[in-house]
């Protein structure tokens, strides 16, 4: 290293030392690299979005993947890009109204009679939310693109091209870091006329797709409700002074412990013999072993009918489980492979509400030994209904009740 000698701005050159050597500053500038593992930030943003993650990409703020159900596979994607229902991102854009302005432009993807509707909601400070829809990207994008230019050129402002603009690139449907979610949902892989660009990734385990098989578990009318209830809570209902007592607690307590990181090892999704999507035993399963957890949204009970009406508004199945007469889990959106799980008459499973010192937890439990490879169920136990309403069993039990409710 070549060492310079200090001296003082201004001081002379009476030393010999050259101006270019002189110190001028104590300023020290490094180089810093930053190693960023994209495909955790990613993963934390889809798999835990009761935190709130959220990430940005330009001028593009992602906020929900959505859904793709099998049955819209062959009508939700193109050759460039797949359209999940429920997605969900803002464009940071030029204002339709001011030619030097920008305002935030909500993009989102629904389903309507079995097609794609994608929607824009532009939100400008000072005016009413304004919503535009098609029945694709670029042709509701164009209803933006045109206003857009036409108050640039009224003030002079370089001229735009909607023509080359895609919709799917302005919806973010494109960018590499949606992509990668996109191509990690379950059963993209049916997409034939899309031309994936990263393939699955196992780091992102995403939240599965709306089973369309028209089970209980999707209908709209009722939850299941399960009476049986289990506390496991010091302070709960059980006894201190019972050494057995204290023995439950503790081993339904160590049991949920070891669930949260070991039940992707319990289970496995595939087509069931009973209907539709259905969950199996992915290792032998001993009796009372905790199975899986049903995960989802907790809702208070006048919310839940709510979101039962938005999602019969738009010919959505509903996943929810009733946990007693004020709350209810809504695992429509998200949730764990839990509500794939079929009715059976002669069930292997049940499940038990179980209440911890930090709230409430539905668990499903091993009714009795589960061979690897057999396909998991438990008794809805749903409330009678009337005839025309009544959801017919397809268990195959042999002592089956013919009817689920």
């Amino acid at each position: 290293m070549l060492c310079h000698q200090h001296r003082p701005r201004g001081s002379g050159t009476a030393t010999g030392l050259h101006l270019e050597q002189q110190l001028r500053c104590f300023s020290v500038f490094r180089r810093v690299f930053v190693q960023r593992d994209e495909l955790r930030q990613l993963a934390a943003a889809v798999q835990q979005p009761e935190r709130g993650h959220t990430f940005r990409v330009g001028s593009l703020l992602f906020h929900a993947m959505g859904q793709l159900p099998p049955t819209l596979l062959p009508t939700f994607h193109s050759s460039i890009a797949i359209f999940p229902p429920g997605y969900e991102a803002s464009r940071l854009y030029w204002s339709m109204r001011h030619g030097q302005k920008r305002c935030r432009y909500v993009c989102s993807v629904e389903e309507h009679e079995g097609r794609p509707e994608f929607s824009i909601r532009v939100i400008e400070q000072g005016f009413e939310d304004l919503v535009l829809t098609d029945t694709t990207a670029k042709g509701v994008w164009d209803k933006v693109l045109g206003p857009v230019a036409e108050r640039r050129a009224e003030t002079g402002m370089l001229r735009l091209f909607p023509v080359y603009l895609k919709g799917e690139d302005l919806f973010g449907l494109t960018i590499s870091a949606v992509t990668r979610i996109v191509e990690s949902l379950p059963g993209v892989e049916a997409c034939s006329r899309y031309r994936f660009r990263y393939g699955r990734n196992p780091m992102l385990v995403l939240p599965l797709s709306i089973n369309p098989s028209g089970c209980a578990r999707s209908e709209l009318q009722t939850y299941p409700h399960h009476e049986r209830s289990v506390s496991v809570s010091v302070l709960g209902k059980i006894k201190r002074g019972s050494s057995h007592s204290k023995h439950f607690v503790h081993s339904k307590s160590s049991q949920y412990r070891r669930l949260t990181s070991d039940w992707k090892t319990n289970v496995y999704l595939a087509h069931s013999r009973i209907q539709g999507l259905g969950l199996f035993a992915a290792r032998d399963i001993e009796k009372q072993t905790m199975v899986i957890e049903y995960m989802g949204d907790i809702l208070r009970a006048e919310v839940a009918m709510g979101k039962e009406l938005q999602y019969k508004a738009k010919n959505r199945p509903a996943y929810m489980f009733r946990i007693d007469s004020e709350r209810v889990i809504d695992a429509t959106r998200s949730g764990s492979p839990a509500r794939y799980i079929n009715h059976s008459c002669s069930p292997n499973c049940v499940a038990e509400v179980v209440t911890f010192e930090r709230g409430h937890k539905i668990i499903i439990s091993a009714a009795r030994r589960i061979d690897r490879g057999e396909e998991l169920c438990y008794d809805y136990k749903l409330t009678p209904v009337a005839d025309q309403s009544k959801i017919p069993c397809h268990c195959g039990a042999a002592n089956c009740r013919k009817w689920i409710n």
